[in-house]
């Protein structure tokens, strides 16, 4: 079983090199055991914003948007996408790295592609896919 990932794309400032991206994805779908055709996005301010309105009703950015759908054939596909600008304030707040950061979210997207989910409030850090993102973050940030 090998975990393809179909393409990346980045647009906007670079986020992460395209590699280190793919890089990521494989390694959550490899410990997931699961295959999956995934696309990842980095955007800006505006445009996270108008996705974040017209796919999920909120009118403000966000930092990590997953979409997955599994194929007829049972195959899987997914697209996450990251702002940029979302993660940098994030960072700042909690004092880390904007590449952990930046990783966290590819994570925490990949895993929501794979139909993890977790509760909306504060409470999501103790759910059990924060706790896997988590182990994955340790795993592919120095």
């Amino acid at each position: 079983m090998g975990a393809a990932v179909a393409d990346v794309r980045v647009t906007g400032r670079v986020a992460l090199p395209a590699a280190t991206v793919r890089r990521i994805v494989r390694a959550v779908l490899a410990g997931e055991r699961r295959e999956a055709a995934i696309s990842v996005t980095f955007l800006g301010l505006a445009r996270m914003t108008a996705l974040n309105r017209d796919y999920l009703g909120h009118d403000r950015p966000t930092d990590v948007i997953a979409f997955g759908l599994t194929q007829p054939h049972g195959g899987l596909v997914g697209d996450v996408y990251v702002c940029r600008a979302v993660a940098e304030r994030e960072a700042r707040h909690r004092g880390i790295p904007l590449r952990q950061e930046l990783v966290r979210l590819v994570v925490h997207g990949t895993l929501h592609v794979l139909g993890w989910d977790h509760p909306v409030d504060e409470s999501r850090v103790r759910a059990p896919m924060w706790r896997r993102q988590e182990r994955y973050v340790a795993r592919l940030t120095p």
